[in-house]
């Protein structure tokens, strides 16, 4: 049984003021909700990350101009602390965001601008990595579940040089909603529905425009989201299953599977099986080269070259 909205919503994720006035447009006059199809599923890879941290690659560099803005994602969870006892010990980044949402265990953060914080059940770092840092993730238990994702997210080619920052959300600052009694959402980034997320940037300072969301499912019911028509998205499945439903068609989406959206389409309809979680997460190309070298993301090889000279020259200090 899928619950439905009547007319399309504005994610609130627009490029500019011309994209809002338009999507305001689109809102009053009612819109008929198109859903998106499935491009591709995409299972991700058995790997090892830090100091031996077990984790799945989901997203990787074979799709990161597909999904531009985003270059990575990870899925870390585990009940052995041989498999995250090591933690992610100091390493450098430099030209784009982490975004780390941990959903068990807890991770402590220090970089080398000064920031540091318990990242706790439920919560969200968003680290933006800027001309450089080196930071740490160190987890804070000896034994339980520790489980989360990190998100990277690119920066544009005139901010990939700005300081270091980054915010510390615990779970009691991630708005949350209903639309449904048995379908709970999780707001991180962007807008759903109406709903500020935790994190809302101006687009004009960060045009990624990020929309990152945590939807949860208790029984067989539908969730409805609005996607801009020029970002890029995907879901990923961490409990059960769903599906994707576009007009007549409807495609099963399985556990710890990545799903990319096609371009067509206002939305996304989503049906959960009973106890599914799944991320839901889109945002609007930079359309520009992407340069990478382990943890650094730049626009030119030689951009590339001076991020290695000034970490080994001590520029990411502080």
């Amino acid at each position: 049984m899928c619950l439905s909205l009547n007319a399309f919503n504005n994610s609130g994720n627009d490029l500019d003021q011309e994209n809002h006035a338009k999507s305001q447009t689109m809102t009053s006059s009612k819109i008929p909700f198109q859903g998106r199809r499935i491009e591709q599923q995409v299972t991700g890879q058995a790997t090892r990350d830090g100091d031996g941290v077990k984790l799945t690659r989901v997203l990787t560099q074979t799709h990161q101009r597909r999904l531009d803005p985003f270059l990575m994602l990870d899925n870390f969870g585990s009940d052995d602390p041989n498999d995250y006892g090591g933690g992610f010990p100091d390493h450098p980044h430099r030209g784009f965001e982490t975004v780390t949402y941990m959903i068990a265990g807890r991770m402590r953060h220090k970089d080398s601008a000064g920031h540091e914080g318990l990242l706790q059940n439920g919560g969200v770092q968003w680290m933006t990595a800027g001309r450089g840092v080196v930071h740490s993730e160190m987890p804070e238990q000896e034994e339980g579940v520790m489980e989360g994702f990190q998100l990277w997210l690119n920066l544009p080619s005139f901010q990939k040089m700005c300081p270091p920052a980054y915010e510390d959300i615990q779970s009691h600052g991630i708005p949350e909603y209903q639309p449904h009694e048995s379908i709970k959402v999780r707001v991180i980034a962007g807008e759903s529905q109406g709903v500020q997320g935790a994190v809302l940037r101006p687009a004009a300072l960060f045009p990624t425009s990020p929309l990152y969301l945590d939807i949860h499912f208790e029984e067989e019911k539908c969730f409805q989201q609005a996607l801009n028509a020029l970002h890029n998205a995907f879901l990923f499945v961490y409990r059960g299953h769903v599906s994707v439903i576009s007009g007549e068609e409807k495609t099963t989406v399985n556990l710890r599977s990545m799903a990319i959206l096609q371009n067509e389409g206002n939305g996304v309809l989503i049906e959960g099986s009973p106890g599914a979680k799944v991320l839901l997460i889109a945002g609007q190309p930079l359309n520009e080269p992407i340069a990478q070298y382990g943890p650094f993301v730049m626009n030119t090889r030689d951009e590339l070259i001076q991020a290695v000279d000034d970490f080994r020259a001590g520029l990411f200090s502080g």
